[in-house]
Formats: C-alpha cells, sequence, structure tokens
C-alpha cells in the first residue's frame, strides 16, 4: 500500500495479519528497506500481530524528498501518519534509524503501547557510527556491476558470509541514467552531521523515559555502535529499560540472527501486548 505524508510524499509498504490484531509497525535502519524485516513480518504475523512494514522516505520504493526533508522530526511525522488510523494497541520496532524516528516520535506525542529499540542508545559509539556514515557515503559513483555492490557489502561487514547468489542485493539497488547501479536511498540523507542527530537522540530520550511505556533493547553482542558503556548509560536514564542481548549479532541484528531477534521480540510482545492467539 501507499501513505501519504504531511508534506506529500508517499512511502511505500507491505501490511499483513489479522485486520482487528494488535499491529507491530517495523522501521527499519539507515540505508536499508523494508525488506530486511522479511523474517521479523513473517514471525510476527503467523504470531497474530498485524503487521505494516513500510521503507522510510529516501529509501526504498518511498518517495524522495524533493527539499531534503531528511530530519528526524520528517520522519517521526512519517510515522504518525503511518499509525494515524489505527485503533488498537501498536508497538514500534525500530531498528538503528527507524529506532532513532520511534523515540523522536514519542516525544512529540505519539503513544505506542511499546517500543522495542534494536541497537540504538543514546550514547552511541562514535567509531561504529563513524564506519556506518562512511559506507553511506561511499562509492559516490556507483557500482559496475551486481558483484562489485557485494564486494563493497563483504568488505562493510566481513563477518557475514558473501552470497554465492548476489541478486538478493537488488533490492537495495537502482540503476541509474548512465546504466551503473547506485544504492536504492536519496544520497542527501547522509549530508548532515551524525553529531546532531545524535544530539537530538539524546534530547528526546529524555521525554521518553519520562513516559511509561514498556521498552526493550535488543543489542548485537558483536556490535561496534551499541557498548556496554552505551547500554548503562540508558540503564540509568531508563531504570525499567528491559534488554536483550543477541550472541553472535552485530548491528545488523535482524539480519545476522534472526532467530535469536524473533524470539527475544516475541516474547516481549507476549508479555507487554499479547494477542489472542498463542500458537
Amino acid at each position: 500500500m501507499r501513505i501519504a505524508t504531511p508534506d506529500a510524499l508517499t512511502l511505500a509498504a507491505d501490511v499483513d495479519g489479522p485486520p482487528d490484531a494488535p499491529v507491530a509497525v517495523l522501521l527499519h535502519g539507515g540505508g536499508q528497506t523494508r525488506y530486511s524485516w522479511a523474517g521479523a513480518m513473517t514471525a510476527l504475523v503467523v504470531r497474530g500481530y498485524r503487521v505494516i512494514n513500510y521503507d522510510a522516505r529516501g529509501h526504498g520504493d518511498s518517495d524522495w524528498s524533493a527539499a531534503g526533508a531528511y530530519h528526524l522530526d520528517d520522519r517521526a511525522a512519517d510515522l504518525a501518519a503511518v499509525t494515524r488510523d489505527l485503533r488498537v494497541p501498536f508497538a514500534l520496532v525500530g531498528a538503528s534509524l527507524g529506532g532513532a524516528t520511534a523515540i523522536q516520535a514519542v516525544a512529540r506525542g505519539l503513544q505506542p503501547a511499546v517500543v522495542v529499540l534494536v541497537d540504538i542508545v543514546p550514547e552511541p559509539e562514535p567509531e561504529g557510527v563513524g564506519r556506518i556514515v562512511g559506507f553511506m557515503r561511499g562509492h559516490p559513483d556507483g557500482f559496475a556491476s551486481l558483484d562489485e555492490a557485494a564486494d563493497a557489502v563483504a568488505a562493510y561487514n566481513p563477518d557475514r558470509p558473501r552470497p554465492s547468489d548476489p541478486s538478493g542485493l537488488m533490492r537495495n539497488l537502482r540503476q541509474r541514467s548512465d546504466g551503473r547501479l547506485a544504492w536504492h536511498w536519496d544520497p542527501r540523507i547522509v549530508e548532515a552531521d551524525p553529531q546532531t542527530h545524535h544530539e537530538e537522540v539524546r534530547r528526546s530520550a529524555v521525554a521518553l523515559a519520562r513516559t511509561d511505556i514498556p521498552v526493550l533493547l535488543v543489542r548485537g553482542l558483536r556490535s561496534d555502535v551499541v557498548s556496554p558503556a552505551g547500554v548503562a548509560a540508558f540503564q540509568a536514564l531508563m531504570p525499567r529499560l528491559e534488554i536483550v542481548d543477541v550472541v553472535g549479532a552485530g548491528h545488523m541484528v535482524a539480519g545476522d540472527r534472526n532467530d535469536a531477534f524473533n524470539a527475544g521480540v516475541l516474547d516481549f510482545l507476549a508479555r507487554r501486548m499479547p494477542t489472542a492467539r498463542r500458537d
């Protein structure tokens, strides 16, 4: 389906699950698309939730902003539009940039039943953040072939096996007018200073901590973005914070260990936002 934003863009979304069930809204990370949630979406629907899984503005099949409107406030307004007509409890499940969007939306007044933050804390590790930004800013001339793009991903994430068939990457690529392949996101997304973004997240996290919304942090124990010190600082701000540690996962938790990720999230939702279904 397509969802209209307040500034007249449209967002691409997949929706599935029982119409009247509690809803899980999935918010992917920067540089990803809604397809990164494929396994999680299936698991949530099987468990009885309705799922809204959408491409963030400037990503995937959603519109790019001609004005370069990619501030967290723009993304939070999009999320408010996605959830505007919901009349059932809903969960926000956000990875990295998606988690920052969820935090910002709550600070702006959105009232989800629960929030799941995937490998994002108010005090991230600068080196890990820099590595992500460097990857997203890299290869401005695109790629001559799919194999070149796969090589770039393998260099960024050497601990994940390089697929023998990289065709699945085409969901994250677009063909430019010159025939070269480029990532399927607006390059202007990463023009802003990351420090400004993180300062906004820190301020908004204080507002989230003042609510009584249950919050789960799912972190990859091999992540270079979320450290023990970052987790401890978040716990000091929000003592009720629940944590699931995923062994063997880096920053891309759901992609690295989808089984463990799904188990942790489903257990949290079953306790905090249950459906009538238990199989």
